[in-house]
């Protein structure tokens, strides 16, 4: 029995056993008759949209470029010591978001 139950064996016994349960499915379906219904989008039962609800990816490649300036100057401000240089970048860090928000 642990034979059967092996990777390989048990691989080659269940390929004819689903065959099988997909063609005896098959007959219990039916044919299937096309209808405009269900070619048509599903929507838990609503109309489908005619409008999509952004015009494209321009918001969320602002909102992704917003959070990747934050959080990489964050990070570089993070790791180093307090100089001069890094009030400089800072500030520059500040201008590039205050662009970035006022578009």
């Amino acid at each position: 029995m642990e034979f059967i139950l092996t990777p390989p064996i048990a691989f080659f016994l269940y390929i004819p056993l689903v065959f099988l349960i997909v063609l005896l499915g098959q007959k219990l379906a039916g044919t299937s008759k096309t209808s405009e219904l269900k070619s048509s989008l599903y929507g838990s039962g609503e109309e489908a949209p005619t409008h999509f609800a952004s015009p494209g990816y321009k918001p969320f490649f602002l909102v992704a470029l917003f959070f990747a300036i934050l959080h990489l100057g964050i990070l570089v401000t993070g790791s180093g010591n307090l100089h001069p240089v890094e009030a400089i970048y800072l500030g520059g860090l500040i201008l590039a978001l205050v662009a970035l928000i006022l578009g």
